[in-house]
């Protein structure tokens, strides 16, 4: 019987369940993908958390809000570059 390699790869399936509302959860899970060790497989959409078009429409104007205030907040230190 020889041993083992290191290089081996070793397959199984992990089932997760998370809040997606929630940030830490979506951290944790982005940083245990980023370890390179876990890849997601066949991820099941859920209906429930689908924006609607309320929500996208103000996500749209919060974002386009942040950009501005960015532009101008910057802008002095984009300047000095240019």
């Amino acid at each position: 019987m020889q041993p083992k390699s290191i290089s081996e790869d070793i397959m199984c399936t992990v089932t997760l369940e998370y809040n997606q509302s929630n940030a830490l959860a979506r951290r944790k899970l982005a940083a245990l993908l980023a370890t390179g060790l876990f890849t997601k497989v066949g991820e099941v959409p859920d209906e429930s958390h689908a924006p609607t078009p309320e929500e996208v429409e103000a996500y749209r104007q919060l974002r386009d809000v942040f950009l501005e205030h960015s532009r101008k907040t910057m802008s002095h230190v984009i300047v000095r570059y240019l």
